[in-house]
Formats: structure tokens, C-alpha cells, sequence
């Protein structure tokens, strides 16, 4: 029997070799060079845009959120500079600023609103309580809900009961309920009012821990105990006034076994 032919194994080498191999392209180094360039320049371009162009700086600081700061007071306190490239301002810096110079803030969100402006979003501290000061011409504290001691004022707000601390100023009770937790404990009673109640109430007086009590229009009291069960003690004081609307001392400091009496 005949081999294969001078043809056959040519064609049977190509095969068994695979497809031809290309050439390797290598890049040329003038290509590089101009890729790398065109890199440098890009970066360097973007740059210029952001720090060195009259077309991204401030030019207006713009503020929301107010109700008792007025506008002016927060830009003054905030201290940005008008012109300044708009990239470089510095948003904690300007943060830091505002809580340090007006501590009636609470939060405040600093963005930057290109490509001229900066807004700054302020929500400010809401008084639950206030401390009486007599030491400074008979002008009020306010406090927020978290017991901080923010501004201080002339007028008492409108429906903001006044804290009177009468507590004992022996060391052993101060080192126990320090004079900070027991203004802590006023706020918490406080914000657990019913809205009804907390419209009505015109003092918080904390004796201890575990006395404080409320003053309501009309002469009436309210034993509230500690700031502990503030809810279960809220519900049993809305029906406590519902079902005795003549009485004028109330007790829910344990809430299970309420009392109120006339006198």
C-alpha cells in the first residue's frame, strides 16, 4: 500500500504546527511618550480647573433651616471665603466653626453647591426645659432634650416648663445622682408628657432621683417619681385627668397603683 504523498504530509504538518504565528507588535517609545504626556497635561489641566480657574470659587454661602439664628449670624460664624477656590473649603472646619461659635446648633450639613456656592443646612437645638438664672438679671437657660445647656435668654419660651433643681447638696447624694443626670432625668420626664399635659405644665421640680414632680395651671400637682416607666406614666395620667378633671393632686410615680385627690 502507497504512503502519503509528498502533499498529504505537508498539509499534515501545517496542521499539527497550529495557525501561523502573528508578529508581536511592540509599542513604539514616541507612542509612549505622547500617551504620557497627554496624561501629565490632563492631570495637570484638571487641576488648574479646580485651584487655579476664576471659574469655580465661591461666591455665595447660602443658609437654611433657621428659626431663632438669624441667617447673617450663621454666615458670620461660618467664616468662608468668598472668592476661594470652591474644592479647597474645608466642610469639618466649617462645622467645628458653627457648633463652637453658635451652640444653639445642634447639626449642620456643610455641601458644597458647584460651581459657586456653599449651602449650609442648620437644625438648630429645641428647648424642653428651662433653668431660671437668677444670677444674671433674672434671664433663662434653655435645655435641649438631650440636657444640654445651650443659650441663654430673656424671655422664657412659650410653652417651656422651667427645671428648679431642690436637691441636697451633701457630697455623698452629689457623688450618686451628680447635678448633671438629674437635670438629664427632668429632660427625659419631660419629653414623655403627653402633648396635652406638657402645654399645661409650667415647672419640673426634681427633688431626687426618684421625686420629681410636676406644677400644672390651676394649682395642680403631679407626683411623677423617677424618670423610669415615663410612658405607662403618661397613659395613666391622660385617664387620671380624664376621670377626675375636679382633682388637684395627682400621684403616678407607680404607675399600677395611681391616686388623686382634691385637696
Amino acid at each position: 500500500m502507497a504512503g502519503p504523498t509528498t502533499a498529504e504530509r505537508g498539509e499534515r504538518q501545517k496542521l499539527e504546527s497550529g495557525p501561523p504565528r502573528l508578529p508581536r507588535l511592540r509599542p513604539r517609545p514616541r507612542t509612549f511618550i505622547i500617551l504620557l504626556c497627554a496624561v501629565v497635561l490632563a492631570g495637570a489641566g484638571s487641576v488648574w480647573v479646580l485651584y487655579g480657574s476664576p471659574w469655580l470659587r465661591v461666591e455665595r454661602v447660602s443658609v437654611s433651616g433657621t428659626r431663632v439664628l438669624t441667617e447673617g449670624q450663621v454666615r458670620e460664624a461660618a467664616d468662608v471665603s468668598l472668592g476661594s477656590p470652591l474644592i479647597s473649603v474645608g466642610i469639618d472646619e466649617i462645622e467645628a466653626r458653627l457648633r463652637q461659635k453658635l451652640p444653639r446648633i445642634d447639626s449642620v450639613d456643610v455641601v458644597r453647591s458647584w460651581p459657586h456656592g456653599i449651602g449650609l443646612k442648620v437644625t438648630e437645638r429645641t428647648p424642653v426645659l428651662i433653668v431660671e438664672n437668677s444670677g444674671n438679671g433674672g434671664k433663662y437657660v434653655e435645655v435641649d432634650a438631650k440636657g444640654v445647656r445651650f443659650a441663654t435668654v430673656s424671655d422664657a419660651p412659650k410653652g417651656v416648663p422651667v427645671l428648679e433643681l431642690a436637691v441636697s447638696r451633701s457630697a455623698a447624694a452629689l457623688r450618686r445622682f451628680p447635678e448633671a443626670r438629674l437635670v438629664r432625668e427632668a429632660v427625659r420626664v419631660a419629653g414623655d408628657l403627653p402633648a396635652a399635659v406638657a402645654r399645661d405644665t409650667g415647672t419640673v421640680k426634681v427633688r431626687s432621683y426618684d421625686s420629681i414632680s410636676l406644677e400644672l395651671s390651676g394649682g395642680r400637682t403631679v407626683m411623677w417619681g423617677s424618670g423610669e416607666k415615663g410612658s405607662a406614666k403618661a397613659r395613666t395620667l391622660t385617664a387620671l385627668l380624664k376621670a377626675s378633671p375636679g382633682a388637684r393632686h395627682f400621684d403616678v410615680s407607680v404607675p399600677t397603683a395611681p391616686a388623686s385627690s382634691g385637696s
